[in-house]
This record gives structure tokens, C-alpha cells and sequence, in this order.
């Protein structure tokens, strides 16, 4: 807890040998300002966290010397992942080179000062781990330790009812020791992440060498199926098609989502629509705009959310429908990885073969592994809130989001006298809202900047160079292919403002929750995210054309430009 000029609040120190931090990545999972609680829940089990970033040994144990800042943390209440250990694990794995890195899980490689090297950047013993670890990628077979992860969540999820019954000191027991499960998960989902990451990186260097391109390795993961981010589309795709074919419930869904539950619960003929959001929110209710922060709200816990992404599905022609797209993708794979199997040429075909098959199924694991650690979260979510709820009712014009602004160690008083802390609450929550207002920079090279120097979010726009007919952006060519539409710039997917079919997403980053905003679309394009992005993962499932890490485009592009989209060159170029 350091003054950065907004008041005390969350800041970590950076680390000294890895100064360049970005938001690249950590901006999907965490897109907003973190709370006191949370942080101090996922730092109380640091050790746990270290030993998942040393077990490959290409990051060594006097790497992390200056503890787990050196692989990322919160700086000015923002997280951020450490793009100088990236880059030294890239220089120590051979074949690997540090642009690659970059494009992966940065997004755009001018955006980030260039690596400055040091001594020890190198070494001989991480080199032969990274061999040996390389090897153990493409031996991948078996990822059944994620289907028992999922079970034990499961197991969590049945005794909800039961635990949310426990007294005030059980509960803050129980979020202790779930933080402590949710921690071993993500562990798990960082050690399939860095092996999905290391076999994209082995395929393409195989696109580039016989292909011609490192791209192409991106086009042969396009339509692997199963992809649990994509799943809740096809979910709410169907629950869509249920409320048209309702006169009541569409005529209800027209009134607007205000309101909307309480009106449909009024109408006997809408009983088939809620009965089949009932089982949606059961199964999906734990994804959400900003899902991995337990006092922010999910599906679940605030459902007109997913009902305002089932109004924008409505009217979406019946070629959007998210399974049969992704049908016809997973048929035309075949004949795209026969085409590059048959241009390997002798002597590659068995690598490219393993390599293909361990970043498909790596791929599909990374996104089961962050679906796992969610679900559980919001296990966690579920008896905080119980336990806040009482608590801050127990003070004259206490709210439940409370106890988030108190840390672990002060928890256990502010259950004892939640009144002893109002005033600091009262602080740390106006710090927080002063640094949501501003945008944090993208990437930082040693120290944060002052917060004073932080850009307004509503003054952004006006320091842009609107785009005129024919100028265009450049990105990275995430998903192949040309589309054209009406741009339609959304900053926030609590407010899709009147996205539509036909239309061009235009996005700053997406996590899950966006998911669903895909569908009726023609192409997505990013301000930033890199080739291994949420946004890349479900775009190739849908096969639209999408361009990442298109540096500005929500705040150049007006909304409502005709746009042309070009998967394939990675531009995107106003036509109107």
C-alpha cells in the first residue's frame, strides 16, 4: 500500500532485473482496478505460485529473487504481466526467438522498448530444460488432471447450499482455504498455458520454415472444437431463437432488459424461456465482464447481463449460428493440415505431426483450465458475498462490496467491529474509483509513471487522429479471411450499445464475457492482444475474420464507419 497520488492503495514493487512490465494478456484476465482482498488472498499463497513459474527450470530460482513480481503483479491497482522474463525465457529456449515472445503475449512488439541485454540472460543449464521441457510439449497425450480438477469444483458447487449455512468465522475459514484450492488451479493453468504457448511456438517455426509464414500455424488451430470459452455462445445462440419464437417474450425482450425477469415471471407463456435460462445460469453463471475478481459480477449474479447479450443475438440471420459454424471449420481442417502435412516434405512430417497435436490440444486445455479456476471462483464469490452481506448490514450504510476494501490480515476485525474500519474503507474505495477513471499505460519500463500523467478513459478519444476514407490500421493477422460491416465500437460489454448482425466489433480487449458478442458480428477487431488472446482463441472457432493488437482502433475508428476487415494482412481500412 503505496500513495501514487490518489490516495493509498494497491502497489507492488517492481522488480529491478525485469523492469518491462504490459498489460498484454493480464488486461483479458483482469480488466479492472483489483481490490485489497482479492490481491491479499492470491499473495498469501506466493510460494505456491513461484514453484509453478520454476518447474520447467528455464526460469531459475535467482530469477525470482526479488520475489513474484518478477513474473507480474499490481501496479497502481492494475495487474500486469513481466515482458522482460518472456523475453529472457525466449532467449534461453533455442529456436525461440524474443519478436515471437512478443507477438504472442504482447500483441504488438513497437509498443514495448527493446530488450536490453544482461549477463545472465543466458545460461546453459535453463537452455537444456528448455530442450528437455520442449520435448515433454510434444509427448503431450494425456490431460486428464484437468478432468479431475473440474470434479473437485463440481464437488464445490454441489455443497454450496451446506457451506453458505456456516457462521462468520467459518466463512472467512472457508475462503482462506478455497483460495488456497483456486491458487493449485491456476497453477495448473499456467503450466498448460506456457506449454500451449511453447508448442505454437514449435509449429510455427515449422509454418515459417516450409510454409512460408509462422501465421499458417494459426490457421491450422482454427476450428479444433470444444473450446470451452466458445461453449456459453451456442447457449445463448439457442436461447435467442427461443425468445423470437415467443410473441410474449420477444415483445417483453423489446421493452427493454430493465425489468425484463420480473415481466417474463408475470407471463405463463414465458415459463419455457426461463425455464432454459434457469439450467444457462447453472451451468454459465460464473463468467462475466472481469470473471477472476470475486466482487465483481458474473451471469449469475447479475442476469440481465447475459439477457443483454441474448437480445443482441436476436434477429442474427441462421448462417451466424455458432455450432454450425464451427461444424463447417472443423470439416475444412482436415484439407487445410493434409495440404501443409503434404509441404513439410520428408524428414518434418513426424514433428509437424506431434508439434500440431500438442498445440491443438494444449490449446483446448488452456481454455478448460481458466474455465475450471473461474468456476471455482465463483464458488468463492458466492459465500464472500454471503459473508459480506451480513456483515456490512450490521453498520449504518454498509454495503456488501465492503470487505474487499479490507486486506486478509484485517478481516477477521472488521467481522468483529466492521465499524472500525469506515473510514478507511471509505479512503481506499475513492482511490480506487480516481485510478478506474484513468487508463493505466499499456507497458511500463521500470517504474509506473505518476498517476497524475494516467490519460482520463472519457478524455482518451479526444487526443486521436480520427481515420478518413481509405486510411487504415494495422494489426496482427490473427483469423484469415476479408469481411466488411458498420463498425461498432464497444468499450464496455456490460453496454454493446446497438451492436448487431452484419456489424464489425470493434473492442479495446475481450475476455470470455465477450464472447457472445461474436456471434451476430461479420469480424472482430482489437486494440490489443496477442496471437494466443481470448479474442484469437474464440474467433477461430467462429471462423471471422479478426485482427489484434490494432493499436487505437476504438478511439480512431467512429462508430458507425463502413470498415473492411482483412484477416489475412491484419488491416483494417475505412471504405465509408
Amino acid at each position: 500500500m503505496v500513495d501514487i497520488g490518489a490516495g493509498r492503495y494497491l502497489h507492488e514493487p517492481p522488480s529491478r532485473r525485469f523492469p518491462v512490465y504490459t498489460r498484454g494478456n493480464a488486461g483479458e484476465v483482469w480488466p479492472e482496478v483489483a481490490y485489497p482482498l482479492t490481491l491479499s488472498y492470491w499473495r498469501a499463497n506466493d510460494a505456491e505460485l513461484m514453484q509453478s513459474v520454476l518447474a520447467t527450470g528455464i526460469v531459475r530460482s535467482q530469477d525470482m529473487a526479488e520475489g513474484i513480481t518478477a513474473g507480474g503483479g499490481c501496479f497502481g491497482g492494475y495487474m500486469y504481466l513481466n515482458l522482460s522474463l518472456s523475453r529472457v525465457v525466449a532467449l534461453r529456449s533455442p529456436g525461440v526467438e524474443i519478436e515471437a515472445v512478443d507477438a504472442t503475449y504482447l500483441g504488438s512488439e513497437d509498443l514495448a522498448p527493446p530488450h536490453v541485454p544482461q549477463s545472465d540472460d543466458r545460461n546453459f543449464a535453463a537452455s537444456l530444460c528448455a530442450l528437455r521441457y520442449g520435448l515433454q510439449i510434444l509427448g503431450t497425450q494425456d490431460l486428464s488432471d484437468l478432468e479431475a480438477d473440474r470434479a473437485l469444483v463440481q464437488a464445490y458447487v454441489q455443497r454450496l447450499p451446506s457451506l453458505l449455512n456456516g457462521t462468520d468465522a467459518e466463512l472467512a475459514e472457508l475462503l482462506r482455504s478455497l483460495h488456497r484450492q483456486v491458487t493449485r488451479l491456476f497453477s495448473r493453468h499456467i503450466d498448460v498455458t506456457s506449454r500451449a504457448g511453447g508448442a505454437i511456438q514449435l509449429l510455427g517455426g515449422l509454418c515459417e520454415d516450409k510454409l512460408g509464414s509462422r501465421d499458417r500455424a494459426l490457421d491450422l488451430l482454427t476450428g479444433l472444437g470444444e473450446v470451452d470459452s466458445a461453449a456459453p455462445s451456442t447457449a445463448l445462440w439457442n436461447l435467442a431463437r427461443l425468445a423470437d419464437s415467443s410473441v410474449v417474450v420477444s415483445r417483453e425482450f423489446d421493452h427493454g432488459i430493465d425489468g425484463l425477469l420480473t415481466r417474463l415471471r408475470g407471463e405463463v407463456l414465458a415459463a419455457p424461456f426461463l425455464d432454459e435460462f434457469a439450467v444457462f445460469l447453472e451451468r454459465y453463471g460464473s463468467r462475466g465482464p472481469n470473471e477472476w475478481e470475486t466482487a465483481c459480477d458474473t451471469w449469475g449474479t447479475r442476469p440481465e447481463l447475459a439477457l443483454t447479450l441474448v437480445d443482441r443475438m436476436r434477429g442474427a440471420p441462421d448462417s451466424q449460428e455458432p455450432s454450425a459454424r464451427t461444424a463447417a471449420l472443423i470439416a475444412g481442417r482436415a484439407e487445410r493440415v493434409a495440404e501443409a502435412r503434404r509441404l513439410m516434405g520428408f524428414g518434418r512430417t513426424m514433428m509437424f505431426d506431434r508439434s500440431l497435436a500438442a498445440a491443438s490440444a494444449l490449446s483446448v486445455g488452456r481454455e478448460r483450465s481458466k474455465t475450471t479456476v473461474v468456476e471455482l471462483i465463483h464458488v468463492v464469490r458466492l459465500i464472500a458475498r454471503e459473508l459480506a452481506g451480513r456483515v456490512s448490514s450490521r453498520v449504518p450504510g454498509g454495503v456488501w462490496e465492503d470487505m474487499w476494501f479490507c486486506f486478509d490480515d484485517e478481516l477477521d476485525d472488521w467481522i468483529a467491529d466492521p465499524s472500525s474500519m469506515v473510514e478507511t474503507i471509505a479512503q481506499r474505495r475513492s482511490a480506487r474509483q480516481m485510478l478506474a477513471a484513468r487508463v493505466p499505460p499499456f507497458v511500463f519500463d521500470g517504474e509506473m509513471p505518476p498517476f497524475s500523467t494516467w490519460p482520463l478513459r472519457n478524455a482518451v478519444s479526444q487526443d486521436r487522429d480520427m481515420l478518413g476514407v481509405g486510411d487504415s490500421i494495422g494489426g496482427i493477422a490473427a483469423v484469415p479471411g476479408i469481411a466488411e460491416g458498420r463498425a461498432c465500437v464497444v468499450t464496455d460489454p456490460f453496454d454493446p450499445r446497438d451492436l448487431g448482425p452484419g456489424d464489425v466489433l470493434i473492442a479495446p480487449l475481450t475476455d470470455p464475457a465477450w464472447t457472445p458478442l461474436f456471434v451476430p458480428v461479420e469480424a472482430v477487431v482489437v486494440d490489443v492482444g496477442g496471437q494466443m488472446s481470448h479474442a484469437v482463441i474464440v474467433a477461430r472457432e467462429f471462423g471471422m475474420p479478426c485482427v489484434v493488437a490494432a493499436t487505437d482502433a476504438t478511439t480512431r475508428i467512429r462508430h458507425g464507419d463502413q470498415v473492411r476487415v482483412d484477416g489475412t494482412t491484419g488491416t483494417v481500412t475505412i471504405i465509408d
